[in-house]
């Protein structure tokens, strides 16, 4: 199974599995990165700008892992391992139900040894409570899991507050003004 740098594992055996679209690919199959970074990387640009800046991994025949800049990260709406669903709060700093989980750390392409060993950013959402339950070696994130009840209790915690303020109060009946 894949680790951290720190050594847990991240609860996949290949993240590429469980990777989805590059963030940089446009919808027209064209890669942002080559026109938006160009000074970052500015052979790999030239290399795009040449085949209309086609993205390296955009047709059926390529795998993600052909493109150093590959990165596919979460957009974080629902835990992938038990499926509960992020509620969050406007004007509140509670702590979110869900965070990005990596499954693959990016390192620009870096080279290691003889090889150029190129990892990219590959991130998915779960929910704290089986992020915990991956780190800590007893889970993977394609179990088959139900939330666990403190995040029901959570979350139907933060939809009764969101109910709450579909309803109308006047000024008085908040506060109390006589």
């Amino acid at each position: 199974m894949e680790k951290t740098p720190t050594g847990t594992p991240v609860g996949v055996d290949d993240p590429y599995d469980v990777a989805g679209h590059c963030d940089h690919l446009t919808n027209d199959d064209r890669c942002r990165y080559a026109l938006q970074y160009a000074g970052n990387d500015p052979e790999f640009a030239a290399a795009r700008r040449a085949d209309d800046y086609a993205c390296l991994a955009g047709d059926e025949d390529c795998d993600w892992r052909d493109c150093l800049h590959y990165r596919s990260t979460t957009d974080g709406t629902e835990c992938v391992r038990c499926g509960l669903e992020e509620v969050r709060m406007a004007h509140e700093s509670a702590r979110p139900l869900l965070e990005e989980h990596h499954l693959s750390y990016g390192n620009g392409g870096s080279e290691t040894g003889d090889d150029a060993e190129v990892s990219h950013e590959i991130t998915v959402a779960l929910c704290r409570w089986c992020h915990a339950k991956v780190h800590d070696s007893f889970a993977r994130i394609d179990d088959d899991a139900s939330p666990d009840p403190e995040a029901i209790a959570a979350r139907e915690e933060r939809r009764g507050k969101e109910m709450q303020e579909f309803g109308f109060q006047s000024a008085r009946e908040r506060f109390g003004d006589e």
